[in-house]
């Protein structure tokens, strides 16, 4: 039976019963308002009409006149049409025949007796009707009280029917929702065994098949689904296993989630046993685990003793973060990420490191047996262009400058190199010394004065008296200023300006050079410090080796400062450093 059949015929019950209680309450309400009817009017009527004979005798002496007569008879009529009780007839025929004697008297005496039976027929009357009215009443307390007994006993059985029905029926519905909202909590638990049985045959019960479907439908998912994902994690463990590269995951309390063979032999521990267990824990005992998650090397090279010999690793750092969204309804309202753990891999880079080292040797050997021979051409060069040796003609002059230049470039080059190698051995030689800055500016500033002279730049130098002293090596930190220097005359247009600016801030003190030549673009400002790296030109030649800003980079930082550019295309270049102030 379906749930709106069984709605109409609750209802349609109920509307019966309150039909029944309420037909029969106007039937007994009917009934004693017909009692009290009959009682309030019949029997009051007659006692009126007797009552009024009785006042008009009263009111008149005998022998009765004719209108006193008629209106005796008047009432009499009246009484004659309102006979309702037993016996109440014959007084009234008695009465009759008394006041016909009666009105046929001519002295009060003789009229007396007459009078008196007059009176007793009256009283008979009256007494009938009143016995009539006590016993009516009786009839009808008697019947209020049974209608009251009936309707009560009726309206109990009513409320127990209808209380029956209003605690009963609700739990109808309630119970298969109740049922059902279990069922679906355990689903969102992903207890898919759950399942939902109603006996009735409606729509709670299509309602539970269906559920019951979904269900076995998701517990087989579910089932197919782990299935996969543990077939796939442990293809994942096999190939992240059989990795070279020594691999570490922990998850965001920091725990252990896996380590590869690799990470067992560098960090020389069991891996199963450590798994699940904190990396802290672990750190505690094991400073190359200490060192690997440690912000301060994350992303570094490491150096460690492995295979019998010092090997070096690329140690890199992943962050996992797992997307998450926030729904309103179906409508997605936020996507953000969340943090599940790190991963750490250590490359092992020793064999480029090895040609690494053989290149930068290689290197330095080569740039300094070049810088013999390069002097050599230079001193010839200078022999040559002395008159005393002889004259050139305008050509032969040309292309001995053009020696002479190529010479100082392939010097400047070679020196670059040896400086480079020097940084890259670790053979790189600093004197710390507490200097003046304006004693490494000026020194700069004249190693570059007759190139600007020449393209007619203008150097400007903003500074102020009394500056901190800064530790540092002078030589290698005017080299750097001076690369800065060379840089912004090469790109800056003839008869401009180079602003060179000397300023303290806080514990460091910065020099800038500013150049007012076309700028560079956002794409190569982070790449202008790598090696070898030159900023790509409209065509033109490029000058230089592209180190001189790596070796820059490398003499600053060697000296605990910090180095930038800062670049606006149309509005030229800003090349900055700071070092320490000496304390």
């Amino acid at each position: 039976m379906k749930i709106k059949t069984k709605l109409r015929l609750g209802f349609g019950f109920l509307f019966v019963i309150v039909l029944f209680f309420g037909t029969l309450s106007m039937f007994y309400i009917n009934d004693i308002s017909k009692s009290s009817e009959i009682v309030l009017k019949d029997n009051y009527e007659s006692l009126r009409y007797t009552r009024d004979i009785r006042k008009i005798l009263d009111e008149h002496n005998l022998p009765l006149d004719k209108s006193t007569l008629n209106a005796i008879e008047t009432e009499l009529k009246k009484e004659e049409k309102n006979i309702t009780e037993k016996g109440e007839q014959a007084e009234v025929s008695a009465l009759k025949q008394s006041l016909q004697r009666l009105s046929s008297v001519n002295t009060p005496s003789s009229g007396l007796p007459i009078e008196r039976e007059v009176r007793a027929h009256l009283q008979t009357i009256d007494d009938i009707n009143m016995q009539a009215i006590v016993r009516k009443n009786d009839a009808a307390q008697n019947s209020v009280k049974n209608a009251a007994l009936l309707l009560g006993l009726t309206g109990g059985i009513t409320f127990l029917v209808l209380f029956s029905f209003t605690v009963n029926f609700p739990g109808f519905v309630a119970n298969p929702l109740r049922q059902l909202s279990q069922g679906i909590k355990e689903i969102s638990k992903k207890n898919y065994t759950q399942r939902l049985e109603f006996k009735s045959n409606d729509e709670f019960t299509e309602l539970a098949d269906a559920f019951n479907e979904m269900a076995r439908r998701l517990n087989d998912w579910e089932k197919s689904n782990i299935a996969t994902l543990r077939s796939e994690k442990l293809r994942i463990e096999a190939i992240i296993s059989q990795m070279q590269d020594a691999i570490i995951g922990l998850n965001e309390t920091q725990q252990i989630l896996f380590l590869n063979q690799s990470a067992e032999q560098l960090l020389n521990i069991d891996g199963q046993q450590w798994v699940g267990r904190s990396a802290s824990e672990l750190a505690q005992t094991n400073d190359l685990l200490r060192n690997i998650t440690s912000n301060e090397t994350r992303n570094k090279q490491l150096k460690i003793y492995a295979n019998g010999k010092d090997s070096y690793f690329q140690l890199d750092s992943l962050e996992i973060a797992v997307p998450t969204v926030q729904t309103n309804g179906e409508e997605a309202i936020n996507r953000s990420k969340s943090p599940a753990g790190m991963v750490f891999i250590l490359k092992n880079i020793t064999q480029f490191k090895e040609l690494d080292t053989a290149k930068t040797n290689f290197i330095a050997t080569v740039s300094h047996e070049l810088k013999t021979p390069i002097s050599s051409i230079k001193m010839s060069l200078k022999l040559l262009g002395d008159e005393r040796v002889g004259t050139m003609n305008a050509e032969q002059s040309q292309l001995i400058q053009h020696i002479r230049e190529d010479s100082d470039r392939l010097l400047k080059i070679t020196s670059e190199l040896l400086n480079l190698s020097s940084v890259e051995t670790g053979n790189l030689q600093l004197q710390f010394n507490p200097v003046q800055p304006e004693v490494i500016v000026n020194y700069a500033m004249d190693a570059v004065r007759f190139q600007a002279e020449q393209k007619e730049v203008q150097l400007e130098l903003l500074s102020k008296n009394g500056l901190p002293n800064v530790l540092a090596d002078t030589e290698k930190t005017a080299w750097v200023l001076i690369n800065f220097l060379s840089n912004a005359l090469r790109y800056s247009p003839s008869k401009s300006r180079i602003v060179i600016g000397v300023t303290a801030r806080d514990k460091w003190v910065e020099f800038s050079v500013k150049d007012f030549g076309n700028g560079i673009e956002k794409q190569y400002q982070q790449r202008l410090f790598d090696r070898y790296f030159q900023v790509p030109t409209d065509g033109t030649k490029k000058s230089g080796s592209g180190l001189g800003l790596a070796i820059s980079k490398d003499f600053i930082e060697a000296q605990n400062g910090k180095i930038w550019v800062e670049s606006e295309i149309g509005e030229g270049s800003k090349f900055s450093f700071s070092l320490p102030i000496a304390t």
